[in-house]
């Protein structure tokens, strides 16, 4: 189960967050000494108690029921994404969360399939950690050449994209945009932590990243949850130069925390630069 303290902590954040200017509270002469929402505001907003409220940012309750939560979804302007995390974290004994076993994952043959039938373009399977899971040609030669071509079969190496953004240096210097990059995916791991409290695998991770890490600390602590489903990645690939990558992620029936993600290259009408990534030798060799 959630811990509290995560509720109590995100639920700060967003406070903190929101500006007064942006709700009904701007203009009641208060002095405001840091930016964003007092409490008594929240609870204003919310129409709950200042004493209930407080108990839930101290971390001291977590029986809130799902109309509290939403009212203060609202009072706080979450996103859809930020509010389903909301409902994530207060969940309680009588509605647990999505079971997660501890260990490696196993790829969806459904997935394993599809990804046989993807040639023509890049394509990757994650998990739910963003563990890859397995990939076609083209998407090991993008994501990441300098790696063995059979390493998401072997969980002792298989490639991990967080770990890859911030801790492998020739991983890294691919996103031409790596800030935007590494947000969208510490965003996305708050997300799945919230759905997987119990994934010890996943805890594990966050908290080497984060002694190992100071951007990525940095980045967990902003208490920022998103989810990415498409979008585009500017690249400098060491095969191709400067690139633009349109990405879109499909999950996967039979295993909802598995998603297929496929990359388009832009600017590649004649497959010049899709060749030359099949010409790299990532997309014939099994080694380094």
């Amino acid at each position: 189960m959630n811990d509290p303290g995560d509720l109590a902590l995100f639920l700060r954040a967003k406070r903190a967050a929101l500006p007064p200017e942006a709700t009904p509270m701007n203009g009641f002469g208060v002095r405001r000494r840091v930016p964003g929402l007092r409490r008594e505001e929240v609870a204003q907003l919310a129409g709950v108690s200042v004493t209930y409220y407080t108990r839930l940012e101290q971390g001291h309750s977590r029986r809130a029921s799902d109309e509290v939560l939403l009212a203060l979804a609202r009072a706080l302007q979450l996103s859809v994404t930020e509010t389903e995390h909301l409902l994530d974290l207060a969940r309680t004994p009588r509605t647990p969360a999505v079971s997660a076993a501890t260990g490696p994952e196993t790829v969806s043959p459904n997935a394993r399939t599809l990804l046989s039938l993807i040639a023509e373009r890049p394509a990757v399977v994650l998990g739910r950690r963003n563990d890859i899971l397995a990939w076609n040609k083209l998407g090991h030669a993008l994501i990441a050449p300098h790696l063995r071509a059979d390493a998401p079969d072997h969980p002792d190496i298989r490639p991990s994209l967080p770990r890859l953004l911030f801790l492998d240096p020739q991983a890294r210097a691919l996103y031409r945009d790596w800030d935007q990059e590494a947000a969208d995916y510490v965003a996305y791991l708050r997300l799945i932590s919230g759905k997987y409290p119990d994934d010890e695998t996943l805890t594990r991770m966050i908290g080497e990243l984060c002694v190992r890490d100071d951007a990525f600390a940095a980045l967990w602590a902003s208490g920022r949850v998103g989810e990415c489903v498409a979008g585009t990645k500017r690249m400098i690939h060491p095969h191709t130069g400067e690139i633009t990558v349109d990405f879109q992620l499909w999950a996967q029936a039979d295993r909802p925390d598995q998603r297929i993600e496929i990359y388009e290259l832009r600017d590649d009408p004649d497959g010049t630069l899709t060749r030359a990534l099949l010409d790299t030798p990532a997309a014939h060799s099994g080694q380094r």
